[in-house]
């Protein structure tokens, strides 16, 4: 009876994804990018933006996060702030482009800002560098505004990482060894929870953290995928993919434990895998409200939760 109680919490809306800020009550949440390291038009690198109280925060920047902001019309300098899981390069190739297109195009006038694991300022100041000779055409030559280019990047630890106007983001550590650290945020304000878990295998550490959370979007590794793409790859290498990350069976389990108003999974390795697999797998562990991410899903949590996928 009460997985039946939760279901009824989540109406799923079919409806073109447009533009709009969240109400003062409500956390907004769009998929900019569900998919991984292979390129996929279907599914771009991992990212997502989260809206609340007039803020909106992009969380890591995969392969063409930039452009699923420019499709659902998010005014591309009004970024607040850019929080990263870990350096993996297919959460960070996109941070070149809100960088200097946010600033080019989308005419920001305040600093970029940037949190994240140990080495984030290191990066942060060696893309400065190698983007110099750009940097100082366009403020020459476009008068470019020169605020829009500052960078401020935080190298962050484990706890409350960010207060602003009422929302609270703190990041925990998960388990994708041996990539250290590596973190997973929650992101709270109103009595609204969302947790993403970034990349990690079965995390004891996340599982407190997403105790009761409203929404919980979590990656998801499925074996059969990664044979069907690479079939002469030697298994040891497979295995070591499969192994810091989490299976549906598995994230069925984590499901199960921090038992979340609804579900999602994004970061989907690898694009290929089929929603039936994805679903079997969970299905074996997990018999609550779960939905397969797409890009630009979008996911209202409110008194309910809308799940709105874009028109066929």
């Amino acid at each position: 009876m009460r997985m039946l109680a939760l279901s009824l919490l989540v109406t799923v809306v079919f409806a073109a994804v447009l533009p709009g800020r969240a109400s003062s009550q409500e956390i907004k949440v769009t998929l900019l990018g569900t998919g991984g390291p292979p390129p996929a038009m279907n599914r771009f690198g991992p990212s997502s933006l989260v809206e609340v109280v007039g803020q909106r925060l992009v969380f890591d920047a995969g392969r063409g996060s930039l452009l699923r902001l420019a499709q659902i019309g998010v005014p591309l300098g009004n970024i607040d702030a850019l929080f990263l899981t870990h350096l993996h390069s297919d959460h960070v190739v996109g941070i070149p482009d809100l960088l200097l297109t946010g600033w080019i195009v989308g005419r920001r006038t305040s600093a970029f800002r940037v949190w994240g694991p140990q080495g984030t300022q290191r990066m942060m100041t060696l893309l400065e560098q190698a983007f110099e000779f750009d940097i100082r055409i366009r403020r020459s030559h476009e008068r470019a505004h020169p605020g829009g280019i500052v960078v401020i990047a935080r190298d962050i630890a484990e706890g409350v990482v960010y207060e602003e106007g009422g929302v609270k983001i703190t990041a925990f550590e998960v388990d994708h060894d041996p990539v250290k650290p590596a973190f997973g945020f929650r992101i709270d304000h109103a009595g609204r929870s969302v947790v993403l878990s970034g990349d990690t295998r079965v995390s004891p550490n996340l599982i407190r953290h997403a105790q009761g959370v409203d929404l919980l979007i979590h990656e998801v590794v499925v074996p059969a995928s990664l044979r069907r793409t690479f079939p002469n790859a030697p298994a040891d290498i497979l295995e070591r993919i499969v192994s810091y990350h989490v299976t549906p069976e598995q994230a069925g389990e984590v499901f199960a434990r921090t038992k979340p108003k609804l579900a999602v999974y994004s970061h989907i390795v690898l694009p290929n895998a089929s929603r039936d697999e994805i679903m079997a797998g969970t299905r074996t562990t997990y018999a609550g409200p779960v939905e397969i991410g797409e890009d630009l899903m979008t996911i209202e949590v409110g008194e309910t939760i809308v799940v709105r996928r874009r028109n066929p």
